[in-house]
């Protein structure tokens, strides 16, 4: 099992510092191991922001990746996750010209079909989006390129963890416990 090449999804809590995700994609790229999808963004603490990476690797190599990017100062926690320990999505628009897109005898029940929405519709072109996984966003693509997609743009992954709350709250509620610990101490001497 530690030898098979899966699917991770690795999420880092870190600092919002300049050159750090040159730092951690550095660490991937000297691993040998690909990016398939970045996200960077806000988290639900103040401070601290999350970037989500996908790629293939084994546990092994995971681990040594994450302990790698543990290293860094600005980096507060990293995880990593197979698809069962996580719900994510990914965010698709899809750029079509509006005269060919209402050549579609039934435009409404392939959107519903897919759960995907226009977003824009003007005379020019119209825009749908699709939340969902790569293999979802990728069969409304292969619907509408009969249409003419004259755009097509996916996000990166975007996931949560099944666990109650984020991860990272315990480590730092731990950190917390320690440092006023250290402080307690400090104080008697």
């Amino acid at each position: 099992m530690e030898n098979e090449v899966r699917t991770y999804t690795v999420t880092i809590y870190t600092e919002n510092q300049i050159g750090l995700l040159a730092q951690i994609s550095n660490i991937f790229t000297r691993r040998s191991l690909s990016i398939w999808s970045l996200s960077a963004g806000a988290s639900s603490m103040e401070g601290i922001h999350n970037i989500t990476i996908v790629t293939d690797a084994t546990e092994k190599k995971i681990k040594e990746v994450v302990q790698q990017i543990e290293k860094r100062v600005d980096v507060v926690k990293a995880f990593f996750y197979t698809a069962e320990k996580i719900v994510y999505r990914e965010l698709a628009l899809y750029k079509i010209l509006t005269e060919d897109l209402l050549k579609c005898d039934d435009i409404e029940g392939l959107l519903n079909r897919y759960h995907a929405r226009i977003v824009e519709m003007n005379k020019t072109f119209t825009v749908i989006q699709k939340t969902g996984h790569t293999t979802e966003t990728a069969a409304l693509y292969d619907e509408l390129k009969e249409y003419g997609v004259r755009q097509f743009v996916r996000s990166g992954r975007i996931a949560v963890s099944r666990a109650m709350q984020e991860p990272v709250f315990k480590f730092l509620q731990k950190r917390e416990r320690e440092a006023e610990k250290y402080r307690k101490q400090t104080n008697k001497q």
